[in-house]
């Protein structure tokens, strides 16, 4: 029997709450986590009736996604779902970030979810939802109409000086619009980088963990075997998703390697294969997500998610010779 379930945020999260009602149609809650399915995506499937589905080995239709679990930090994912309308769970703290974070409105997006800001809703909340609901197809609705009056004229015929108006009209707001959201890019996504490399470089330099550092990491990124030795760790199929979510594992491998090739401790020319290597789970966790953008069949997603992911182990070694190969006679 389903029951209906509200989400909190929590102490640290943004959004939400949500309310869950599942119906015989759209009742899988699907966990976008890597490592298998998370265990609060169990948990809500659990309390609301409905089925846990690990979306990295299964492929399922939107129309019976009831809600996505997943451990985004700020990148893409925790902004692709609500642009669908597809009520998204973060266990990770994270806000409004990245370049879908217009699509995060509290209605469709909660974050720093944990088991006890579960709870079953009332009968109050279920009606606000489906309200929500009706409000959502309505607005649909109102964009189907748009373009179709949009699309009628556009089959109009204009004398050439409106023509010239409306053009120079579209040109300016097109520029307007990626300046506001570069400014909003920069500022959320940007400094924050540079304030974290920052941070990590001053622990680093004030600890002394960088004399630790040198003697464990410089003999391994220091050797092509080594680089090659790292790239296939970070490729394995079952490490690579979890490595991936926000790029974090990348930035601060890639801030501490850095480091001691600014110090002399890694040979310059080791610059190149070395970005190569620690970046060889980049967007491992993000091949489901961008299969379901790009509108793939759920066969596809089915079968295009572990083929991506095993081909990396062949391809990161593979990019760290060839890295290696290119930056012979560069320094």
């Amino acid at each position: 029997m389903y029951k209906p379930v509200i989400v909190r945020r929590g102490s640290g999260g943004w959004g939400g709450p949500l309310t869950l009602v599942p119906t015989e149609e759209k009742h899988k809650i699907v966990s976008i986590t890597g490592g298998g399915i998370h265990p609060l995506a169990v948990k809500i499937a659990d309390m609301c009736g409905g089925e846990a589905v690990d979306g990295f080995s299964h492929a399922i239709p939107e129309s019976e996604i009831l809600a996505v679990v997943i451990d985004c930090g700020g990148t893409a994912r925790c902004g692709v779902y609500p642009r669908k309308n597809i009520l998204t769970i973060n266990v990770l703290p994270v806000g409004k970030s990245g370049a879908l974070a217009r699509f995060m409105t509290p209605e469709l997006y909660v974050s720093d979810v944990k088991e006890t800001n579960l709870d079953y809703a009332d009968e109050s909340s279920v009606q606000a939802a489906l309200l929500r609901t009706e409000d959502v197809d309505a607005v649909h609705k109102r964009e189907d109409l748009k373009r179709k009056i949009d699309a009628a004229r556009a089959g109009q015929k204009r004398n050439i000086i409106t023509r010239i108006g409306i053009s120079i009209g579209q040109i300016v707001n097109k520029f307007y619009a990626a300046g506001r959201e570069t400014i909003d890019v920069v500022i959320k996504n940007i400094l924050p980088f540079m304030a974290f490399v920052s941070m990590i470089l001053g622990i680093i330099n004030a600890s002394g963990i960088g004399t630790v550092i040198a003697n464990t990491i410089s003999p391994v990124a220091g050797t092509l075997p080594g680089m090659l030795v790292i790239s296939f760790i970070c490729a394995i199929p079952f490490i690579s998703p979890i490595l991936g979510p926000g790029a974090v594992i990348a930035q601060v491998v890639g801030t501490l390697v850095g480091a001691q090739i600014a110090l002399g401790n890694i040979p310059v020319q080791y610059a190149l294969p070395a970005l190569f290597a620690i970046d060889a789970q980049v967007g491992a966790d993000f091949v489901p997500v961008g299969l379901s953008l790009g509108e793939a069949d759920p066969d596809t997603i089915e079968l295009g998610v572990p083929a991506v992911l095993y081909s990396r182990v062949i391809t990161g070694p593979l990019s760290v010779l060839i890295a290696y190969a290119a930056s012979i006679g560069l320094y």
